[in-house]
């Protein structure tokens, strides 16, 4: 079904990341080409070997690795995408990008991505009921991000709500339909 496509998970630090692991997994089962970006505070959850060893390819975590990626990471990997996912989505990575910072690999690449970019947020509950959080959301949105709605569940600060990261599964069908419908246009 993704055969051929190239797909960039892009992965923030927050607990949710491990399942990021699954979704990579997932994709380059579907036959699509993955290469994971991940931010420092992602290491901190889940390791770099995790995802070298699920897709086969070296795992980006610095903007800068003239070595592999002489014209900078963020652009080499961002003119070969055919979709960027950013699984887990943090709070902070959600105002980054909506703001339109570039601190980082992942937020300068999504800066650079000129296909259709996701995201799925996951964080806790309070986190993400705060207007501020919505607001940044809602400007993503508009400026085109595809928005892969939370769901309500246990979280790792042992409390139930909103904010639980989409499921692997959802989100693998969330890139299918986004790449089908692209390829048609």
């Amino acid at each position: 079904m993704l055969e051929g496509r190239e797909i960039i998970v892009g992965v923030s630090g927050g607990i949710a990341a491990y399942k990021a692991a699954a979704l990579t997994s997932l994709l380059v089962q579907q036959g699509a080409g993955v290469t994971a970006v991940l931010t420092q505070n992602a290491c901190q959850f889940v390791g770099v070997a995790t995802f070298a060893a699920l897709t086969g390819r070296p795992v980006v975590t610095q903007s800068f690795d003239s070595q592999s990626y002489p014209l900078g990471a963020h652009i080499e990997l961002a003119a070969r995408a055919h979709l960027v996912i950013v699984a887990p989505a943090t709070a902070d990575l959600i105002a980054k990008a909506a703001f339109g910072a570039a601190d980082d690999c992942l937020t300068t690449l999504l800066l650079c991505a000129t296909c259709p970019v996701l995201m799925a947020p996951a964080m806790n509950s309070a986190m993400w009921a705060k207007p501020s959080v919505q607001r940044n959301l809602k400007q993503l949105a508009e400026d085109g991000v595809g928005i892969i709605q939370p769901g309500t569940g246990w979280l790792s600060c042992r409390q139930e709500g909103a904010g639980r990261m989409a499921e692997p599964n959802a989100i693998a069908a969330v890139i299918a339909d986004a790449l089908s419908d692209r390829h048609r246009g």
